[in-house]
């Protein structure tokens, strides 16, 4: 599908066309160049991998809704935006991938240089018509910077989510980085502790992920019985989105499924995801018997997923969004997401209705924090 004539054609680098897909079926038939593109793209993470985000509009979109941005030079897919319309609180196209998605982007082939971007942002500008363009959870670095440096309109830049983010180091390595003899101790015993209990990982086979990602999801509520949790990694979409997502990330390297074992029994399961820069631990699952054995699970998978981090031109290990008190006991970077908004002047009114939106958002959050500490205190003093 082409465009309908905008009211002021895009400005495009000579040779390169844009257009705009809306249909499933067209965009399932693009795997092949999406893996071409993303492959060219070092930016890119395992959220705008083709499986990844087919995967999630099946499960998360909503018919009618689809809308991915392409640009082309002599044929070859040279970028694209994987969005989708929503309507609330201003109309706007977002990244396909939501709320379970750490980092939105879009792609551009790095050997296309600016030209790629440039395309990109116009067919944005022509895609959005009486739309914002909103980018969430954009990482520092990503290739969505480049669409932003050469928008022709009103932008405007936030922070968003916080990630927190190690050194792509062996495990020795990070250990030594704790900043007090007592912690390195502390790890080091715990390490030692995985060994006696005869705890070993193990990667799940390509042809195996399917049963042990359904294993994961059963661990995973049984772990968090009773007590707070994503009430969405316990829904039958999420589910059938993780499944049918990851086993093809598996095969194509985007994806690691690691079964931690003692003895026959399968007692934690975990997905690590991998990109050409980071390597994350996504989601795992693990029975209880290990923390009423005194097993740390988070060193456990810390300790797996930093294996994994070490390959060629990988130098991050992320711990992905949130700011858990457990993942500061290693003394991570924290590397603040993007939110990128881009306007057309028509559509500026959006972009001052979006940030007005997102100081309210902000300031209903700092009140709920400051009443949760006057509980506190107030608890803590009777």
């Amino acid at each position: 599908m082409t465009y309908p004539g905008p009211p002021r054609p895009p400005v495009l680098p000579p040779g390169h066309t844009v257009e705009l897909v809306t249909d499933e079926a067209a965009f399932a038939e693009l795997a092949p160049q999406w893996r071409r593109l993303y492959d060219r793209c070092a930016a890119a993470t395992p959220f705008q991998s083709h499986a990844w985000l087919l995967s999630w509009w099946r499960s998360y979109g909503a018919a009618g809704r689809l809308r991915l941005v392409l640009a082309r030079a002599g044929g070859d897919l040279v970028a694209a935006a994987p969005l989708t319309l929503v309507r609330r609180p201003v109309p706007a196209l977002v990244p396909l991938g939501g709320a379970i998605s750490d980092y939105g982007d879009v792609l551009l082939d790095d050997e296309r240089g600016r030209d790629a971007a440039s395309a990109l942002a116009a067919g944005l500008a022509a895609a959005a018509r009486t739309a914002l363009v909103d980018l969430r959870e954009v990482r520092p670095g990503a290739a969505a910077e480049r669409v932003y440096a050469c928008w022709r309109g009103p932008r405007h830049r936030l922070a968003d989510s916080l990630c927190l983010e190690l050194p792509a180091l062996p495990m020795d390595d990070l250990v030594a980085r704790l900043p007090s003899a007592k912690a390195r101790q502390r790890i080091r015993a715990q390490l030692r502790r995985l060994d006696a209990l005869g705890v070993k990982a193990h990667p799940v086979l390509p042809d195996e992920t399917d049963a042990a990602l359904r294993r994961l999801l059963d661990l995973h509520r049984l772990q968090w019985r009773g007590r707070k949790v994503t009430g969405e990694h316990l829904r039958p979409r999420f589910r059938e989105h993780l499944v049918r997502a990851v086993g093809p990330m598996v095969r194509s390297g985007d994806a690691l499924v690691t079964e931690f074992r003692m003895g026959d029994e399968v007692v934690a399961v975990d997905v690590t995801l991998l990109s050409h820069r980071l390597a994350g631990g996504y989601l795992y699952g693990a029975h209880p018997a290990l923390r009423e054995r005194k097993a740390d699970v988070a060193v456990m998978l810390l300790a797996a997923c930093a294996e994994y981090a070490r390959a060629p031109g990988r130098s991050t290990l992320s711990l992905l969004r949130g700011d858990e008190p457990y993942k500061h006991h290693w003394r991570p970077e924290p590397v603040p997401n993007q939110r990128l908004l881009l306007a057309r002047r028509r559509t500026a009114p959006l972009l001052a209705a979006a940030l007005a939106d997102a100081a309210a958002r902000r300031r209903g959050k700092e009140l709920l924090r400051r009443r949760a500490e006057r509980r506190e205190r107030a608890g803590g003093g009777t």
